[in-house]
């Protein structure tokens, strides 16, 4: 099938063939029509007037000047215009394109300082190992006990002298937190202070429990973890023990945890008791 513009092309090399053709044949016929002429009487009308150049040039302007023929002509037709380029090009959304570049930059930094904190953590356990290797190497521990356990004081001054009698004191005016964590306190101290418990000031519950039981009776050791039991209840689930309980933890204390004025109160943690 032919387009609308190859026919308007064809047209065109029409009308420029006409007017080539018409062009062509004037000047011969102007010879034969003149001859005609003078071959005629003088007195006689001619009958008909010869084709002019500007006949010619009339009749190819008049050609060109039809629509259906040639000469300029104007259309109008729909085309689909490059959206899809122009979508690559142009983000849609800006806004979600910065989102995902703050998140990927956050998620960078992020991962730095997760690796820094990685390699921190990495290097202070691997310091402390060595110092335990070193320890165990030399069969030395720690000159002087540590003062705190955790975030617990266990040093003797600052606690009173009947321990178990404060305490009592404490849980009868409602303030049972303040009586079990002086028990536990109280416990720790004698312990690490008269019994030389190797307890450490990062040692766990578990851990403590594990070091008395070693070092203790068994009836002392099962008392330490009774006592321990309860205070991680009042801790860590908010219960307290009831009233049998506690009055069996405040009358036990001094049988197991009597205080040794006579030893000193700073010796290697690793000496005999």
């Amino acid at each position: 099938m032919h387009s609308r513009r190859d026919d308007i092309g064809w047209r065109r090399l029409a009308v420029r063939g006409l007017g080539v053709l018409a062009a062509a044949l004037v000047p011969a016929l102007a010879p034969a029509q003149a001859q005609n002429v003078a071959s005629e009487p003088a007195a006689s009308a001619p009958a008909a007037s010869f084709v002019t150049p500007d006949d010619v040039a009339r009749a190819v302007a008049s050609v060109r000047s039809d629509p259906n023929l040639g000469g300029p002509r104007t259309e109008r037709s729909l085309r689909l215009k490059a959206d899809r380029q122009k979508r690559k090009a142009e983000p849609a959304a800006p806004w979600l394109v910065e989102m995902i570049r703050w998140m990927s930059e956050a998620g960078r930094g992020l991962m730095w300082l997760l690796g820094a904190i990685a390699v921190a953590l990495l290097i202070v356990f691997a310091w402390r190992w060595m110092r335990v290797r070193a320890d165990a190497a030399t069969g030395r521990a720690a000159v002087l006990p540590p003062s705190h356990v955790n975030d617990l004081d266990i040093r003797p001054d600052s606690l009173p002298d009947d321990i178990a009698g404060s305490a009592r004191t404490l849980w009868q005016c409602g303030e049972q937190r303040a009586a079990l964590s002086l028990l536990y306190r109280g416990a720790l101290s004698r312990l690490v202070h008269d019994h030389a418990v190797p307890i450490r000031g990062a040692s766990t519950e578990g851990e403590c429990v594990a070091l008395a039981r070693d070092a203790l009776p068994a009836a002392g050791g099962a008392f330490f973890e009774r006592l321990v039991g309860a205070w991680q209840v009042a801790v860590y689930a908010a219960r307290w023990p009831d009233a049998a309980n506690v009055a069996a933890l405040l009358d036990g204390f001094d049988a197991h945890f009597a205080a040794r004025r006579s030893e000193p109160a700073a010796r290697p943690i690793g000496a005999t008791a």
